[in-house]
């Protein structure tokens, strides 16, 4: 197979026709309950007359446990073990140079959610099955789903200016380039019955493989065209509850490591009184930080700004805010954070109306030190809201920056489109205490922001800890980072290893939630599970690592050589990559040195790339950097719903005038003619449209409508139902007033 890359001489474009040797991708995929199996082979071939060397770097989550890299060639499987990354590279070199065949698999040492695979000495004619195997939770949704994704879309990474490149080079193509095949087969199994799997990605139909419908299996349908991730959606019929996994160890590890040991993994769901959660606070200080690059144009920053107004409309009066947005430059509204009323509100809202992808590359360390150089607000808890596509070079320093002011502020991210990094937007909420969310294809951005706002305005949690409660002669090891935020409805991960013999145990989550001590409790079995192909040891041992890489060293973030040998220790007695381990197999049959350096052939991944820089007059090296011009883009027409949000004052109120009219389908006599009250009509009105012809965007505008009927009860005034009436009257609907929660 061949594939033709855009190259740039002398500021000439030259199209460059090169032979591929990956020639098929395919992915199988078997999820229990809310842990994945993921097991790839990549078939490659030598079409040419020359020994071949074959790299393919290519997206990984960044929360993967990899656990398994092996290669096939004839009859003959080699199987690759985890070794210090120095020694792994030198044991490859060598094996080339003695005409060995050789295959090598690597973390990137700038972000954990890019891989790096060799395949050395691959001689003409011949073929080799590369088998990568990996483990992964997966992330509960807003809707109760759990998002399964399989990255397939790398977009080069911007490395900003003054920085140590040392990125891992990455050879990308537009999608409808890319010149290998994939296939992909998903198999859910749970206790619990599956109600059904979506995707954005054309699947063949769901197949249940058993009457209760515990177990089903959906294939990709044929012709995937790599424009984007493969992301499917699982919903089970019951809610998620707290559960506990205790998993035997391997009875050949070495005595006391944690593969020998039995180990658990707690899935915990803290439930917070209701009378807490009925209410949000009206104080913090919201600073929103916008992704401007260049690789967010189109309609990535069409629904940023969109989503920007829903926010700036949700938020509540008291409270303070910024918005800072960010390219190779950074830009902010206000020189400080200022106090949410309608002048600032309006103000705002006109410098976002106007933003463009337009500031080129991709910094976002300058504004996030900008940021946290501002003085916190007393009183004012400080919420950060990140939105990027996440094509970052320096992801650790960022998260690293994050970390260090975890005690003044919760983040949450928002990765955006395909390919968005998952090491950055996990790691910036992990570290921050907050929320991470992706916002990939079709999917609206406004809800899942909207729920991270919710969760920004619960009181925060305090005073977190975790007490085990185990018989006499067991103990735990913990082996997550300490719990530093729990939200509603979400789902926190705990890690341990066991020692000792006993029929049950307890876990009990202490914590201070608005001044009140509330506690969970979870009594589970310590009998240990046998066949479960050691997934929990793997996701404890990928758990410890990523914990002990991500503790602060010295000012650069660097890890003192004794942490990195336990980190190395870990990987390799567990069989777990990490940032200082890879896997190398070698294929010790004879082998003749081989004259001259190999033909090196990278495989391409598919990229959103798809502008064609020399077409718009962009220098090559804006592209290289990730800055891809912003296009002229045409003003749309707004959606209904976003026309009435726009029209909400910052009290919580709208008022009657023509522009309200024409967002709820009617014309200014109209609404004059229905009029009942002066005073709550426009806002009856507005409430009554939403309740009634907006009801599947409830997600969407909750908040805004809990701060009008806040405006309303201000009012005291009469008249309330007559209003409710007449607005129904004039809409054609029949919400009741005590839906409007007045």
């Amino acid at each position: 197979m061949y594939t033709v890359i855009t190259c740039f001489f002398h500021n000439m474009k030259l199209l460059v026709v090169v032979p591929v040797p990956l020639q098929s991708v395919e992915v199988q995929v078997d999820v229990k309950d809310h842990v994945a199996t993921v097991v790839s082979t990549l078939l490659y071939q030598n079409k040419e007359e020359k020994p071949i060397e074959a790299v393919f770097v290519f997206p990984m989550p960044s929360e993967a446990a990899v656990c398994h890299f092996s290669a096939k060639v004839g009859q003959t499987l080699i199987v690759a073990e985890v070794k210090e990354k120095k020694q792994a590279r030198e044991e490859y070199d060598d094996a080339l140079s003695s005409g060995q065949q050789a295959f090598l698999l690597e973390e990137s040492d700038q972000s954990p959610d890019i891989f790096s695979m060799s395949v050395g000495s691959l001689p003409p004619g011949e073929s080799a099955s590369i088998r990568l195997e990996y483990v992964t939770e997966l992330d509960v949704q807003a809707d109760e789903a759990l998002r399964f994704c399989l990255p397939a879309v790398l977009n080069p990474r911007y490395q900003p200016t003054g920085t140590e490149t040392g990125s891992v080079t990455v050879t990308s193509v537009p999608s409808s380039l890319v010149p290998y095949d994939l296939t992909f087969l998903a198999r859910v199994q749970s206790a619990r019955p599956i109600s059904k799997v979506e995707s954005n990605c054309t699947m063949d139909p769901l197949e249940f493989l058993s009457q209760d419908q515990t177990a089903a299996s959906v294939k990709l349908a044929a012709g995937h065209k790599f424009d984007r991730d493969v992301e499917l959606l699982i919903y089970y019929k019951d809610t998620h509850e707290p559960s506990a996994v205790v998993e035997a160890g391997q009875a050949s590890a070495k005595a006391g490591t944690l593969m020998r040991d039995p180990a658990v993994m707690l899935s915990l769901y803290p439930e917070f009184p209701k009378d807490i959660m009925s209410s949000v606070s009206s104080s913090g200080e919201f600073v929103f930080l916008l992704d401007r690059s260049g690789s967010m144009s189109g309609g990535q920053i069409a629904s940023a700004r969109d989503t920007l107004l829903l926010l700036l409309k949700s938020l509540p009066m008291g409270c303070f805010f910024n918005i800072y947005s960010f390219g190779s430059t950074f830009e902010q509204i206000f020189p400080e954070s200022v106090e949410y009323k309608q002048k600032t509100m309006e103000e705002a809202l006109k410098t976002v109306e106007m933003m463009q992808a337009d500031l080129g590359g991709t910094e976002i360390l300058a504004p996030l030190e900008r940021i946290y150089s501002q003085s916190c607000i007393p009183n004012q808890p400080r919420q950060l809201f990140v939105f990027t596509d996440g094509e970052v070079g320096n992801t650790k320093e960022v998260i690293n920056l994050v970390k260090s002011n975890s005690g003044s502020h919760r983040c949450f991210s928002f990765g955006i489109g395909e390919g968005a990094s998952t090491a950055l937007i996990n790691g910036l909420a992990k570290e921050g205490g907050g929320h991470a969310q992706f916002i990939t294809g079709s999917d609206r951005m406004q809800p899942k922001v909207i729920q991270s706002l919710r969760f920004a305005m619960q009181p925060s949690v305090v005073d977190i800890s975790v007490r085990w409660d185990l018989p006499k002669g067991v103990s735990a090891t913990v082996l997550s980072p300490p719990l530093t935020s729990i939200f509603q409805g979400q789902r926190s991960l705990l890690y341990a290893q066991l020692t000792g013999q006993a029929a049950e145990g307890c876990v009990t989550v202490k914590y201070s939630l608005a001044g009140r001590p509330t506690e969970n409790k979870l009594n589970f079995s310590l009998k240990p599970t046998e066949d479960t192909g050691l997934t929990v040891h793997r996701l404890a041992a990928r758990s410890l690592i990523r914990s002990l890489e991500q503790e602060q060293g010295d000012h650069r973030g660097q890890i003192d050589d004794a942490k990195k040998k336990k980190i190395i220790d870990l990987s390799v007695q567990s069989g777990v990559s990490s940032s200082f381990t890879a896997f190398i197999a070698v294929n010790k049959t004879s082998g003749e040195a081989i004259q001259g350096p190999l033909l090196r052939r990278d495989v391409p991944v598919p990229s959103n790339m798809d502008i064609d820089c020399a077409d718009v007059m962009l220098g090559a090296a804006d592209c290289d950097n990730g800055a891809l011009p912003s296009l002229p883009e045409g003003k749309a027409k707004r959606d209904p719903l976003l026309e009435l949000v726009s029209l909400q004052k910052a009290s919580g109120c709208w008022e009657l005038e023509p522009a309200l009219a024409k967002a709820v389908g009617k014309t200014t006599k109209d609404l004059e003619d229905k009029q009942p009250s002066a005073v709550m009509w426009a806002t009856i009105l507005a409430l009554v449209w939403l309740h009634g012809l907006k009801a599947d965007a409830k997600d969407e505008w909750e908040l805004l409508v809990m701060k009008a009927v806040t405006w309303l009860q201000s009012q005291n005034a009469s008249g309330l139902a007559e209003c409710v009436e007449a607005a129904n009257s004039l809409l054609g609907c029949s919400v009741q007033k005590n839906a409007l929660g007045i």
